[in-house]
């Protein structure tokens, strides 16, 4: 029997090796053909700092805003940012008008706040009644629409959400080649964007226009962005740039359709958030409800526009009240005090292991290194961001798992004290420990979960984190618990005679 625990070395120290490696300083990571990882400790807001937005709704002070709509704008913030790669962002409503945004780690600050806070108001709007001429001019200018306002006698009253184009003049296409319009522009780039579906709407405010009523005609907004069904960021064929393909819903690709067929020959004006991008000329009409954006894209620019596209505007425009670059609240003198606290405390379970257990301790403690070093393995594996609650619940798991060792040891002791051989004191030590260890980490785990949907349904990423990291520190000290431990016991132990060696084992 004993040869069977001997099998098990194998493969816990591959098992051991793999995760010293990864916890290795300046790990290289793995890059190969078909995977590319790096493996890097990922630490939140307050350990590494990062950039800190304070958005604020960009209506007048009397203008009434519902709570609906200021959740929904920072659920859209969140997606927005979390499409960005920003681990772990702290995006909450602050008061009535505000929400707060954290984002650890940002390097590129102006990226980041012209994605969260665009509202992303992306129209067609009917511009037929003009020449290509004065198409043209209108290029870059801000227009007036009718989007929002009441339905006049006989029109159709567009869609109250939509989704972010680009700023760069651009062209319409579909995806098929005989579905194609010609731009009257002079672009420096072509992009082809999406429309959504005429819905009765009212109320939802709009950018305000600089341009004069009497200066400028009052343009039709056929769509919106709203039937967007999916945005992604693609590599264009046969060349380096990026392009972003879009897909829309049944009832847009029919709105899109209608309009199309209707109106072969006229121009179609792009506008996003008011300002004119793109007055392409309808040459065949668009049916499919697919087609791309393309233009000079790398792939973060074209990832930035997916992002936008695929969560939508939002309920209402926001302005950057205040922004600001933070470093770590702790402080790096902070940090590394933190970090000599916490190697204190595993050193003094250790010694406390060892003495009070003896030889059974020293093998726990061994144990507990396993385990301590496979879980930051998965915290630089998965990422997990480490923040300072995130740290709090990597600690806290230690002590669930010293506390399955210590049940095991004195069930051991009972066994042993009984004059049973070493083999047997660990099995049924093991067995009779087990019921305790399963209910108290299962109960843990579910406190996780608990835990971790509250986060998630009221904004509180750092509860998030706390939880994350207890959770995966609960799973790992089963781990331990169940094969590294009771094989390292059986290896080193079962050829012991206890009654030579009674000191060995503190009975």
């Amino acid at each position: 029997m004993k040869h069977n625990y001997v099998r098990w070395l194998i493969p816990i120290m591959v098992l051991i090796i793999l995760a010293v490696w990864i916890v290795m300083p300046n790990n290289p990571g793995i890059h190969l053909s078909f995977l590319d990882r790096s493996f890097k400790v990922v630490r939140g807001l307050d350990l590494q700092g990062g950039l800190q937005v304070l958005l604020e709704a960009d209506l007048p002070a009397d203008a009434v805003i519902t709570s609906d709509q200021m959740k929904t704008a920072r659920d859209i913030v969140e997606n927005r940012v979390n499409g960005l790669g920003v681990s772990e962002p702290l995006v909450q409503v602050a008061g009535g008008r505000r929400i707060l945004v954290e984002l650890p780690g940002v390097a590129d600050t102006d990226q980041a706040i012209s994605t969260i806070k665009q509202t992303g108001l992306l129209e067609f709007v009917d511009m037929s009644q003009l020449s290509d001429t004065d198409a043209v001019a209108l290029v870059g200018q801000t227009v007036q629409t009718d989007f929002g306002q009441a339905p006049s006698s006989g029109s159709t009253t567009p869609a109250a959400t939509g989704t972010v184009g680009s700023s760069t003049p651009a062209t319409a296409a579909s995806s098929t080649p005989t579905s194609t319009a010609t731009d009257t522009s002079t672009p420096s780039g072509t992009e082809t964007a999406g429309a959504g579906t005429p819905t009765a709407t009212a109320g939802t405010p709009a950018a305000a226009s600089p341009t004069p009523a009497a200066a400028s005609p009052v343009f039709h907004t056929v769509m919106t962005g709203a039937a967007l069904k999916s945005a992604t960021a693609t590599l264009a064929p046969n060349t380096s740039l990026y392009e972003v393909s879009f897909v829309l819903t049944t009832e847009g690709t029919k709105t899109f359709g209608d309009y199309t067929t209707a109106h072969v020959g006229d121009i179609l004006g792009i506008v996003l958030d008011k300002k004119v991008i793109s007055v392409p000329r309808v040459q065949n009409p668009i049916t499919n409800g697919a087609g791309v954006i393309t233009g000079s894209f790398n792939l973060q620019t074209a990832n930035q526009l997916a992002v936008q596209l695929r969560y939508g505007s939002l309920p209402i425009p926001l302005r950057v009240a205040e922004s600001k670059t933070v470093g770590p609240t702790l402080g790096q003198d902070s940090l590394n005090k933190s970090t000599v606290a916490g190697i204190i405390g595993l050193v003094v379970v250790m010694l406390f292991m060892a003495l009070y257990y003896r030889l059974p301790g020293v093998i726990a403690d061994l144990a507990l290194l396993v385990y301590a070093t496979v879980t930051f393995a998965l915290f630089k594996s998965i990422p997990v961001t480490l923040t300072l609650p995130g740290v709090a619940g990597f600690v806290l798991s230690i002590g669930v798992a010293v506390d399955a060792n210590i049940l095991i040891f004195e069930r051991m002791k009972e066994e042993l004290r009984s004059g049973r051989s070493v083999y047997q004191a660990i099995d049924m030590g093991w067995s009779r420990a087990w019921p305790s260890i399963r209910d108290s980490n299962l109960s843990t785990l579910i406190t996780c979960a608990i835990l971790f949907w509250f986060g998630s349904t009221f904004g509180a990423s750092i509860v998030k984190g706390f939880s994350l990291t207890l959770a995966l520190g609960v799973g790992v000290s089963l781990f331990t618990a169940i094969t590294v431990t009771r094989t390292f016991l059986h290896v080193v132990l079962d050829g012991i005679r206890v009654a030579e060696n009674p000191r060995l084992f503190g009975v």
